[in-house]
């Protein structure tokens, strides 16, 4: 997480938190522009499919927000699944979103 600016470092560790406290598939948290944090894990329902990343952009909107600054998902995968690239995107094409390692390790930003 050295790579990271404080703020973002935090992200992955209640991404962490939150892929460990449900043994998910991913963590995934969102930075408001208020600074305010929304933190969620994968959803494997038989009714509803969501990745932890759309997940988290998800319960962001919820609460009324309307742009984000960054984005941060602990996976085991390769890369960012688009969907939820796309949902981040919606509300910020800027925003940084980077992927880490269940580890924290911080593997890429998109």
């Amino acid at each position: 997480m050295a790579d990271l600016d404080p703020e973002d470092a935090k992200l992955v560790t209640l991404a962490r938190s939150a892929r460990g406290r449900t043994g998910a598939a991913e963590g995934a948290a969102v930075r408001d522009t208020d600074g305010r944090t929304y933190v969620a894990a994968s959803v494997a329902l038989p009714s509803l499919q969501l990745s932890a990343l759309q997940a988290a952009v998800a319960a962001a909107v919820s609460s009324g927000v309307e742009g984000l600054e960054a984005a941060v998902v602990v996976s085991v995968a390769d890369a960012v699944e688009q969907e939820g690239l796309a949902a981040v995107h919606d509300l910020a094409p800027g925003a940084p979103v980077h992927l880490a390692g269940p580890d924290g390790a911080l593997r890429t930003t998109v």
